[in-house]
């Protein structure tokens, strides 16, 4: 979480007065943030969401300081907070891993954008807005892995300038699904991954 998250929250409330905003963490690093539950403490429409990605017993244990602090937070301060098990309705995204990655071919672009958990969450990502995280950040994976052929298309999405106009921000957000779409699975897969935590394995 960015050091300065409380800021961020006061600066969005600032633009975006009357919207409901909504923090979704992991968790692990809340305690860093010492300002945080007063500034959520200060504005009931904003939600804390703390996301769990794993369930196995070692996770669940180092997860444990996390909830003791959210639920002190909760009763000093009386604010909005969610614990869900997000791992539960994760997809995959693409087929392989690392150099191997490669886009799905279901060639079914409103199906896919239908079953797409990202289709309500453009991305922010060097001053510019992208359709979904996937497509924001497939350049640094490309950089990193050297992808397949199959991904250039992809790799020439264009995303919202900050230059638009009121017409080209309209359409950027209306605009369901495109062929950008296509690289994503038609019919989710569930998807299940290993310990997220560094230097831990889960207990069978």
């Amino acid at each position: 979480m960015h050091p300065q998250l409380p800021e961020f929250i006061e600066l969005t409330r600032k633009y975006w007065p009357h919207s409901h905003l909504r923090i979704v963490t992991n968790g692990f690093f809340l305690h860093r943030h010492r300002r945080l539950p007063e500034v959520l403490r200060d504005d009931p429409d904003i939600g804390l969401y703390v996301s769990m990605h794993h369930q196995s017993p070692l996770y669940i244990e180092k997860f444990r300081p996390i909830k003791a602090l959210i639920n002190l937070w909760i009763r000093k301060y009386d604010i909005n907070v969610m614990e869900y098990q997000s791992f539960q309705s994760w997809t995959r995204r693409y087929h392989g891993y690392g150099s191997a990655m490669e886009p799905f071919e279901d060639k079914q672009p409103r199906q896919s954008w239908e079953n797409c958990v990202a289709r309500n969450c453009p991305q922010l990502y060097e001053g510019k807005i992208w359709k979904c995280g996937p497509l924001a950040y497939l350049k640094l994976q490309n950089e990193k892995f050297n992808l397949s052929n199959k991904w250039q298309s992809y790799l020439k999405y264009k995303p919202l300038e900050p230059s638009c106009d009121d017409q080209e921000l309209d359409e950027f957000f209306n605009r369901e699904e495109e062929s950008a779409c296509n690289m994503c699975s038609a019919k989710p897969e569930k998807l299940e991954l290993p310990m997220p935590i560094r230097g831990l394995t889960t207990l069978e």
